[in-house]
């Protein structure tokens, strides 16, 4: 199953952020999920941007992705547990708060923010409480929209949205936005929703952005370690995987703080034994990449018929042809034909190597526009599409007639921290980044973890200077105890060798 694993820092409560980082990045987990608070990443506190762009450096270094979330205790209000919330008076401070956290994600390249509606006060009716979440959630959906953020907003056992039902209701009142997604705890499905949880997975899949993960019995608010509850996980994971879901999976321990390095350590091997991953193949699998040492295909792109072919099995229905005879004659439905890919097609693996089947499509979609018309509708996809939506734009690049014109995608996705959007960045399309763009997007691979089988025509483009700047990285892990990852190794041996270095 190719899921990446995070873990909460609500879970090292006792550790300086930093701290909480390297042992995270050391045990092997692929992400973070960093709750702003006043110990970790105060939102509030003076020298913020230099802060943030301190913490995005680092969280490349360390090679973890981040999800942004907002659930601190006491950091609005030192009287009252999480208050105000967006159905309080003062509202206003909440959706403050979450318009900075979407700030602060936008610049991390945050894979999502996830934030919840909080308990009802006594003294708010139900209507006006569902009148100022709705008007909350839309200015914050909005913010998110244009960040390129999506939001991921988790129903709270005990709060005034507590289940998947609560969460649809929300989401048609807002018109059903594209950047308004859901926030899956594993836990609460089984303390409260009616179907078994694999199920609850699988009718969430098209919303996810992020997924909660920890242990929990029926009826219980407790978050468990592993085995202590009711749930059976490999079917859990198991459907979270075919779903195609690529987010974070983040361990939510928030009281477990006091043995954090610990149960941290547990929980990875319990989840990756019951996801049949070994403890070295989960940062490959996640960026749909082959191990070091392995060839990968070649760099050139299949024809969109070839893409076409491959779809024949998973086509729903006859949807991808209706949907291209309507792109053929007006290319701008692509905007709403593009998101539905993964809902009629699906997220699984084709024949074709390295292609999933919303990929494979949307790609198809994107090489049907008119050359006049490619360009700027695969920007405006990018720019407020979701993170798969955006990598099956840098993937179909190399089929569309734009020439160099849409460069800057690549130079968006490598700024972020999520190592699908790099990796897709570093494909055939690469050729048009400059050599210092190109040099420092492949560091960037080696700091994050991803294989350098992903870079295509690395063998030619190779030089002396990137070998100066592996071997100055290579110095930085070795005082600090660490070594190159394997194919960085052989790639700067090899470049010694060849550059007489």
């Amino acid at each position: 199953m190719n899921l990446r694993f995070g873990y909460g820092t609500n879970g090292f409560a006792n550790h300086r952020l930093g701290d909480a980082l390297a042992v995270l990045a050391d045990l092997g987990y692929d992400g973070v999920a960093l709750t702003l608070d006043h110990h970790h990443l105060d939102p509030y506190a003076p020298g913020l941007a230099r802060r943030v762009s301190g913490l995005a450096t680092r969280l490349i270094e360390l090679g973890l992705s981040v999800v942004v979330e907002t659930g601190a205790r006491y950091l609005l209000d030192p009287r009252r547990k999480h208050a105000p919330t967006l159905l309080h008076d003062e509202r206003e401070v909440r959706l403050d708060f979450l318009l900075r956290a979407v700030s602060i994600a936008s610049d991390l390249g945050a894979e999502a923010v996830s934030c919840w509606s909080g308990v009802r006060p006594p003294s708010v009716d139900a209507q006006l409480a569902w009148d100022r979440l709705v008007d909350g959630c839309a200015r914050l959906t909005e913010a998110a929209s244009k960040a390129g953020v999506p939001i991921g907003f988790e129903p709270e056992p005990g709060m005034f949205v507590q289940d998947l039902a609560g969460w649809r209701a929300l989401h048609r009142a807002l018109g059903m936005p594209r950047a308004f997604g859901l926030t899956l705890d594993i836990g609460h499905c089984r303390c409260l929703e009616p179907e078994p949880v694999a199920d609850c997975v699988t009718a969430a899949a098209p919303w996810l952005v992020n997924v909660q993960i920890e242990d929990m019995r029926r009826g219980v608010h407790e978050h468990l370690e592993f085995g202590e509850g009711e749930i059976d996980f490999p079917p859990v994971l198991r459907a979270l995987a075919d779903a195609g879901y690529r987010g974070l999976v983040g361990v939510e321990l928030p009281r477990h703080s006091h043995a954090a390095p610990d149960v941290a350590r547990r929980s990875l091997t319990f989840l990756r034994a019951a996801a049949g991953q070994s403890g070295t193949a989960d940062r490959t699998a996640a960026t749909g990449q082959r191990a070091p040492g392995q060839r990968r295909p070649s760099g050139a792109v299949p024809a969109p018929d070839v893409l076409r072919a491959a779809l024949a099995t998973v086509d729903d229905g006859g949807w991808l042809d209706e949907a291209l005879r309507r792109v053929a004659a007006d290319p701008s439905v692509i905007s709403r034909l593009f998101p539905a890919a993964a809902r009629r097609c699906g997220r699984g693996e084709l024949d074709v190597p390295g292609w999933t089947a919303d990929e494979a499509a949307r790609a198809v979609l994107l090489a049907t526009l008119p050359a006049d018309r490619a360009a700027v509708q695969a920007r405006a996809l990018y720019r407020h599409g979701d993170a798969a939506e955006k990598r099956a734009v840098l993937r179909a690049l190399p089929l569309l007639p734009v020439g160099a014109s849409a460069v800057e995608l690549l130079h968006d996705a490598i700024r972020t921290n999520d190592t699908r959007l790099v990796a897709a960045a570093l494909g055939p399309y690469a050729a048009h980044l400059d050599a210092a763009a190109w040099r420092q997007a492949v560091v960037k691979c080696v700091f994050m973890g991803i294989p350098l089988t992903c870079v295509d025509d690395l063998d030619h483009r190779a030089d002396s200077e990137l070998a100066a700047m592996l071997a100055g990285v290579a110095d930085e892990r070795h005082a600090a105890g660490r070594e190159l990852p394997a194919d960085a190794a052989a790639l700067l041996a090899r470049l010694k060798a060849e550059k007489g270095i």
